[in-house]
């Protein structure tokens, strides 16, 4: 089972959250604000975090920001926790790279769903560690990228995103399977959010190795 951290200024949504997942046998800890949430990630780096949008003092985004701008933490699953139609909150948290977002008020039921949903997505991605093409070699397990002797790291859903490109060198991805494998066919993101990944992964491996198929979507060059 996984190691999760609830982050939420709502004491009564911390404990409902923290028992329900306790019983499906999962390791939880609960913090009430985005400060405490980066200490307890610096102590123990969790697989899993339920982090609240909307919280004083730093927000869920603020608090993803930090987290995404660590090398070491890329590896950690990022969930929302949104107030219901609250469409902002929503797109904001899944461009600044989280993973998926639940409503609230939160249906136990739903979360566990959602939280599965995420695990299995990261057992799939550690069951093909590398990939090898002439130029660039990914590795799945670090979320490290190779390019011409130089290694480094990619935020989540950059190193998603290059990685499902790489699998298939040279084959054109429609822009709705992108969105299918990335980011889940249950979180609703616009192109916009595909356009901005793709622009920061030109930015960090060169424009020349991913070409856009107007109308269609997007290939990667071997």
């Amino acid at each position: 089972m996984a190691s999760i951290l609830i982050v939420d200024d709502d004491e009564d949504i911390r404990e409902l959250l923290k028992y329900n997942l306790e019983r499906h046998n999962h390791t939880v800890r609960a913090v009430e604000n985005g400060l405490k949430c980066l200490e307890a990630v610096a102590s123990e780096k969790p697989d899993l975090i339920l982090l609240d949008v909307m919280m004083p003092e730093m927000d869920g985004i603020e608090v993803c920001d930090q987290l995404k701008a660590n090398e070491a933490y890329n590896s950690i699953l990022i969930c929302f926790l949104t107030a219901r139609n609250e469409d902002y909150s929503q797109i904001a948290g899944l461009e600044a790279g989280g993973d998926d977002y639940v409503s609230k008020p939160i249906k136990p039921k739903v979360l566990i769903s959602r939280i599965n949903a995420l695990l299995r997505r990261l057992d799939l991605n550690k069951s093909k560690d590398i990939i090898d093409t002439c130029t660039v070699k990914i590795n799945r397990e670090n979320y490290t990228v190779e390019k011409n002797g130089e290694t480094f790291h990619l935020p989540r859903k950059e190193f998603e995103l290059l990685a499902l490109l790489i699998s298939q060198p040279n084959f054109v991805f429609k822009r709705i399977v992108i969105l299918e494998k990335v980011w889940g066919t249950d979180i609703v993101v616009g192109d916009r959010t595909i356009d901005v990944h793709i622009r920061k992964l030109r930015e960090k491996i060169g424009s020349h190795y991913i070409t856009t198929i107007k109308g269609i979507g997007y290939k990667f060059n071997n």
